[in-house]
């Protein structure tokens, strides 16, 4: 019986790559990670922005009301933070633009078998390769990348397909009052918000496993040792 982990991100999220990247590590550590079902859901950070975003550095100083500065030393953090986890973030090469299609993508992999190929591919496309992953033909690359047929893949970015699933997953988020990504839910009960340590996720993937799967005496008690009651 498998038990299933939701995890909600978006591409363009600093922090989703590296809560992937340490749920990954938990993940690997869990002695029933084979049993585990992830399901990747999607999150727009800013479902109102264009596909083409423009200068990410003076985009964020505008949005946070921060000095450009201040922006440049929050993202010099984050960069020396990934690279504790193996990743290597260029935000100055990075070109920011709307996720509906790349979320639709990953829809579209899922379906396929491969959303766990795609959805590295991005990351690494959008934060260490300088992709602007809100291009359809910059996504349709990635796509080949992750192992998905570039006819079937052009014929569906040309399509609505798959914009339902991203907004019920949205939706979904909503019902749940999620507010920001990375978000993990564990067999509909432990919620895990942010970019939490690997320790912490595995820790979450055992209480989970372990209420899902009690574990029953049969015989009856007897015929055993314990403190106080053995010949010794």
């Amino acid at each position: 019986m498998t038990m299933k982990v939701e995890f909600w991100s978006d591409i363009v999220c600093p922090w989703c790559y590296i809560g992937k990247r340490r749920f990954e590590k938990a993940l690997s550590q869990f002695e029933h990670g084979t049993e585990i079902e992830v399901i990747w859901r999607s999150f727009e950070l800013d479902p109102s922005s264009p596909r083409q975003g423009g200068d990410l550095v003076s985009a964020l100083s505008k949005k946070m009301g921060r000095s450009i500065h201040e922006v440049k030393q929050m993202m010099a953090q984050i960069t020396n933070l990934a690279a504790q986890d193996g990743l290597e973030y260029r935000f100055d090469i990075a070109k920011p633009g709307n996720t509906l299609d790349a979320h639709r993508l990953i829809h579209f992999a899922s379906d396929q078998g491969l959303v766990e190929e795609l959805n590295e591919y991005l990351y690494r496309a959008y934060f260490t390769e300088g992709v602007p992953v809100s291009d359809i033909e910059a996504l349709i690359q990635v796509a080949l990348k992750a192992g998905l047929d570039e006819n079937a893949t052009r014929e569906m970015l040309a399509s609505d397909k798959y914009t339902d699933d991203v907004r019920s997953d949205e939706g979904r988020a909503q019902s749940l009052n999620v507010s920001g990504v990375p978000f993990v839910l564990v067999n509909d009960k432990y919620a895990i918000s942010g970019a939490q340590t690997s320790e912490v996720f595995l820790d979450a993937l055992r209480q989970a496993w372990n209420e899902a799967h009690p574990i029953t005496v049969i015989g009856g008690t007897g015929n055993s040792c314990d403190d106080g009651n053995c010949l010794i």
